[in-house]
């Protein structure tokens, strides 16, 4: 049985006199276990497919089903309850609060969702998988003190802290350079390859969906291709290729009386 499967989706919005279909009977099937990356334009649908998959809107009618559940007719509440149960989410803005450390950055979720987990445990569990994305020294680093890609690998810590089977990932390098894209694509293929967790990654970028094992092309609304990736790239093998930063450092100012 698929994880996700989307049936005759459809989704309109009211602006002003007009109506906007971004959705128009899009269906779509997703592996437990799979990395989806979905590409098309602005204005394809594709932000709007991940607000409806990360239930954070609901159809205006079609079927979503979420492990053989047909979750389109959820309220509100029903749909935060599975949402912070089932889905991690990983946006392009990082979206982490400016004034805490990456370890307290982690730990809200656990904090909000409702999950009294004593503190030595929640502690426990954000360390562990901040260790595991690389950023074991930066644990008290505050966002400001971290670079972007150690800021995306802090939220993609804070996805997973609730232990999700669905990682929705929102153009999660569109703010990154090419070397720290490659870093983040690598964790993701790391996640689904050693963890079992299903990705769904939206992007822009052809050469990013490549790391995926699908591609979902997505056009006006619906889904005009759905191919595996033939030569899929290793993002370690990547990684491991490129050539060493070369990083500048400033001489170290002349003591006071030194001779000139």
């Amino acid at each position: 049985m698929a994880l996700i499967r989307l049936v005759d989706l459809r989704k309109s919005y009211r602006v002003g006199d007009v109506t906007v279909h971004a959705l128009r009977g899009l269906s779509l099937d997703v592996e437990r276990g799979s990395f989806v990356c979905v590409v098309g334009a602005s204005g394809s649908g594709k932000s709007t497919l991940m607000n409806v998959l990360g239930l954070l809107d609901r159809p205006t009618s079609g079927h979503y089903y979420l492990e053989g559940e047909d979750v389109s007719g959820f309220d509100k509440d029903r749909r935060a309850h599975l949402r912070n149960r089932k889905i991690g989410f990983v946006f392009q803005n990082f979206n982490l609060l400016p004034r805490t450390s990456a370890l307290e950055n982690v730990e809200l979720p656990l904090l909000y969702g409702g999950r009294a987990l004593p503190p030595a445990e929640r502690h426990a569990r954000a360390r562990g998988l901040l260790e595991a994305v690389g950023l074991g020294s930066r644990l008290d680093h505050t966002p400001q003190q971290l670079s972007g890609g150690q800021q995306q690998r802090v939220a993609i810590a804070r996805a997973l802290v609730n232990e999700p089977e669905l990682l929705l990932a929102d153009e999660p390098t569109g703010n990154l350079d090419s070397r720290t894209s490659v870093e983040i694509m690598e964790i993701l293929q790391r996640l689904v390859r050693e963890r079992g967790i299903t990705v769904v990654l939206i992007t822009h970028e052809h050469d990013i969906a490549e790391y995926g094992t699908r591609v979902v092309t997505v056009r006006d609304g619906r889904v005009t291709s759905d191919t595996p990736v033939q030569n899929r790239r290793d993002a370690a093998a990547e990684r491991a290729a490129l050539p060493p930063l070369e990083l500048e450092v400033e001489p170290e100012p002349a003591e006071a009386g030194a001779e000139a």
